[in-house]
């Protein structure tokens, strides 16, 4: 099975107990990479971070990115600056970076955007700047224009392909994705793939519709009542496998 995520850091991660479960050989490899945009492509945007009081970060990618583009640019984050994150844990990466402060820095705390953006309502007087990716889901920001909120995109890095080596080995019986871009990097490095019996399984219906679109079978879908969470689909689909390969 090859999924298309960094190796998790815990022992104590599902796909460890899937391997073990079903005598699985797991690879860790990402499709896609995140690259920074440097300074000179940044100012093409003619946005000025400092004019900004408030800041919306979505991913910790985000937060990495906006205080890379600070110090590139010289320039100084005011102290009263706000935060708005989409969760806690979000939030509580910002400490590598600033001197966390609960009175600057706010959260959802369910991790949807409906809740970040009730958040941000009170706090409308604020001009807001939203570091994303050249590739970035719109739902926040639909969100923000619903409820006319107004604030300015700011592309700071990028989500690429993250290339296959020549010599890179690629025969596996599942493959995992995560986002559409992974799927289509899939295609720019096997333009000719040939799925047959490999089974593909998917987190989320933009990654999902990715794959039926590139004319793909999608065999694990994920979440879904009966199975919330990626390694929860996995498990139930390689349970009845096993089942009809014992008939």
């Amino acid at each position: 099975m090859l999924v298309s995520q960094p190796k998790p850091t815990s022992e104590k991660s599902p796909y460890f107990d899937l391997a073990e479960k079903y005598g699985l050989k797991i690879d860790f490899r990402p499709f896609i990479k995140v690259d920074p945009v440097f300074s000179k492509e940044f100012r093409q945007q003619r946005v000025s971070i400092l004019d900004h009081t408030a800041v919306i970060f979505t991913a910790r990618t985000a937060i990495d990115h906006f205080f890379r583009l600070c110090e590139e640019m010289r320039l100084t984050v005011p102290e009263g600056m706000k935060y708005f994150c989409i969760s806690e844990q979000v939030a509580l990466y910002l400490q590598k970076y600033i001197v966390y402060r609960k009175r600057k820095v706010f959260f959802g705390a369910n991790g949807k955007p409906d809740e970040l953006v009730q958040l941000i309502q009170k706090h409308s007087t604020e001009t807001f700047i939203v570091p994303i990716s050249e590739v970035h889901k719109d739902d926040l920001l639909a969100k923000l224009d619903e409820k006319k909120i107004a604030y300015t995109k700011a592309v700071m890095y990028k989500t690429v392909s993250n290339d296959f080596g020549p010599d890179e080995p690629f025969d596996y019986d599942m493959l995992v994705f995560f986002s559409p871009t992974g799927v289509a990097s899939l295609m720019k490095n096997f333009p000719n793939f040939d799925q047959g019996e490999v089974a593909i399984a998917t987190l989320g219906p933009t990654t999902a519709k990715a794959v039926r679109d590139a004319g793909l079978r999608l065999d694990v879908e994920a979440p879904k009542p009966e199975s919330p969470s990626i390694t929860a689909a996995i498990d139930a689909f390689l349970k009845e496998n096993n089942k009809a390969n014992k008939k």
